[in-house]
């Protein structure tokens, strides 16, 4: 992927504007870090250039004063909401940042769990955090939040909310994914700390959208794309243009909330000393973006496969079609469509012609190879050999797992563990490479050249298996697939 964003100037002038706000704030400082602080490869997607860590190389030059505070919702605590990226739930993921955050000497102070209304999982799970000496809070679900500004700020609102206790100056306030309640958290706090007669202020850290890009720029309806779920949208921010009489681009979750936080603003302060939404954030990222092309081509690329994944949601039962549609409409509105998508033609025209599922790979250098399922290899275990084949400089006729190696391990599979399909998995073939590595030097060859895929496109004629989706994860490809059910056929004879 061509680059197109300075990740160098990015840490530079982002430290920077961020030391700069917190010394605008006297006691105490609550900083909403929007996004992931690290693994954050949507901004690595849509950004090339951008590093997954960046926000937690930031954070790690303040931790001498700085504490986190992980803020999940009872809401996606009870539904067992997945992050998409990493195939793991909220909750066991609020476990992996505490433990993340500590390895590299950052303080996590506590856990809040926010829209709480009674869920019985979401007190499992705080019994489970309690049992561990993990300080864990409740947020309660407010009525009619966030346009009952009078309730919201007062003791049946904010001030029901537990007082989260926090010692350092700096608190920086995260999450898993996106709503699952931080501002709530910070502004919460705010009305707390102002009726123990601390001083806080707040400040939002959200990469997307970028403020300073058009409305429509493929990298801001990405953002729309991955939260479409979610029902955010894009919008111009009317404070900030009513304000100074400029364009600028914010979501309607800020815009909404904004309200609220100019009312609770003016109760500790006598007023706001922010004008807008937009005000509020201290993103630079649009400052570093140097090649736009790229980042658009990227972005496009990007929707495209937020949209593969929503249908394949749906026909999984566990989407929605508003959100199919949302998507649908953002391609819409970048002029786009799946052909854009190299490797989804690639696929299709191979399955057209075999009448097998069938993939395609695009590599760095942009060379497409493509595989079909066979009696003995599923088509993703098929394009894995063939890509590391074509990397490896190796003869496409080469067979890198002989014929009566597979066929033990699918009498295995079959016969002795009662499964449906014979064919090899990519995790399968894998460890049979990595056998046979041993004494076959093409098979050695093959496996060194894994890390190349790194990056690399894939689309499947059909949806793959567990198994398969995770292997690519793993190997850092972007996979999508048709939203078919793959039907395993026996073998005969």
């Amino acid at each position: 992927m061509k680059c197109g964003f300075d990740n160098d100037k990015y840490l530079q002038i982002q430290s920077e504007h961020i030391k700069e706000r917190i010394a605008k704030f006297g006691d105490k400082l609550y900083l909403e870090f929007g996004g992931k602080l690290f693994d954050d490869y949507h901004a690595s997607r849509v950004l090339p250039g951008f590093q997954p860590d960046s926000k937690l190389q930031l954070l790690m030059q303040l931790a001498d004063y700085a504490e986190i505070i992980i803020v999940i919702s009872a809401v996606d605590i009870e539904k067992n909401k997945v992050r998409g990226d990493l195939g793991i739930t909220y909750d066991k993921d609020v476990m992996r940042l505490r433990d993340e955050f500590q390895s590299r000497g950052l303080m996590v102070g506590s856990v809040v769990i926010t829209h709480y209304n009674g869920q019985e999982a979401a007190k499992a799970f705080r019994n489970r955090l309690k049992r561990m000496n993990i300080k864990t809070y409740y947020h309660y679900t407010i009525p009619g939040y966030p346009s009952n500004v009078a309730l919201i700020d007062s003791d049946e609102g904010y001030g029901k909310n537990d007082y989260i206790e926090t010692s350092r100056p700096l608190v920086v306030v995260t999450a898993p994914g996106p709503g699952s309640g931080k501002m709530a958290t910070c502004l919460s706090q705010l009305y707390h700390e102002n009726k123990r007669g601390i001083k806080a202020g707040y400040a939002k850290f959200e990469t997307f959208p970028v403020w300073n890009l058009p409305l429509k720029h493929p990298v801001n309806l990405a953002y729309e794309a991955a939260t479409a779920d979610l029902n955010d949208v894009n919008m111009i921010d009317p404070f900030h243009l009513e304000a100074y009489g400029k364009t600028t681009v914010n979501y309607n979750r800020d815009i909404e909330i904004f309200p609220v936080l100019n009312a609770i603003f003016e109760g500790i302060y006598g007023e706001n000393p922010y004008k807008s939404p937009t005000d509020m954030g201290v993103n630079m990222a649009g400052y570093c973006i140097y090649d736009d092309e790229a980042c658009r081509s990227a972005s496009n690329q990007e929707i495209i496969r937020r949209y593969y994944t929503a249908l394949n949601q749906l026909a999984d039962g566990k989407g929605s079609e508003s959100e199919v549609n949302k998507i649908e409409l953002l391609m819409k509105q970048a002029k786009i469509t799946t052909d854009d998508r190299r490797v989804t033609i690639a696929a299709k025209e191979r399955g057209a012609k075999e009448k097998v599922p069938c993939s395609a790979i695009e590599l760095a250098d942009g060379t497409i190879i493509t595989s079909a399922t066979s009696d003995l290899l599923g088509t993703s275990a098929a394009l894995i050999l063939h890509a590391t084949k074509h990397l490896a400089g190796l003869d496409h006729k080469i067979k890198l797992i002989p014929k009566e190696m597979i066929e033990p391990i699918q009498k295995m599979k079959v016969t002795y563990l009662s499964g449906n399909n014979p064919r090899l998995h990519t995790d399968e073939v894998l460890v049979a490479l990595a056998m046979l590595s041993k004494s076959d030097e093409n098979c050695r060859l093959a496996i060194e050249q894994l890390p190349n895929l790194r990056g690399c496109q894939v689309h499947s004629t059909v949806m793959l298996s567990e198994v398969d989706r995770k292997i690519f994860k793993k190997l850092g490809v972007d996979l999508t697939c048709e939203p078919i059910h793959k039907k395993v056929k026996p073998l005969i004879g």
